[in-house]
């Protein structure tokens, strides 16, 4: 049975808004997140694109609320185009941020697991690559957060 929600949470010493920029903006998400670039339309139905050596992945925003929530859907079953992605052919990825003392921490969730249209073995083995690689690349923000002016 596959399970539907990935959470993690991580604490990075930088303020909110220099934070909001790292998960919002195309050329920070395109260095932690995507080896290969990002690019972002920054609104609610804006297409987003992560690129890694030898697959690009593509979604749509789902929520913008600054410095607080930034959400998006990304394609998970082939052949779907932006416009159409919903349960079934897409992972929801939500990033919430707070303030504690001098700290932003991240909360990032991902769920629809359970709903995808594809077999279980490949939910499965989709569910296990992405809790794996949420823990890496949120390490990846941690590490990159300081080298970035404020």
């Amino acid at each position: 049975m596959t399970v539907d929600t990935i959470e993690r949470e991580v604490s990075i010493n930088a303020p909110i808004e220099r934070v909001w920029a790292l998960i919002t903006e195309a050329e920070h998400l395109g260095t932690w997140f995507g080896t290969h670039g990002a690019t972002i339309d920054l609104r609610p139905g804006g297409d987003i694109e992560m690129r890694w050596d030898g697959h690009d992945i593509t979604g749509v925003v789902a929520t913008v609320a600054p410095t607080r929530l930034f959400a998006f859907r990304w394609r998970q079953v082939a052949g779907v185009a932006s416009a159409d992605l919903g349960i079934g052919n897409s992972t929801l990825v939500e990033f919430s941020l707070a303030v504690e003392g001098d700290t932003t921490i991240v909360r990032l969730v991902e769920s629809g697991f359970a709903s995808l249209e594809l077999s279980a073995e490949d939910r499965d083995g989709m569910y296990a690559g992405h809790s794996e690689g949420w823990t890496l690349e949120l390490e990846e923000l941690v590490a990159y957060a300081p080298g970035v002016a404020a």
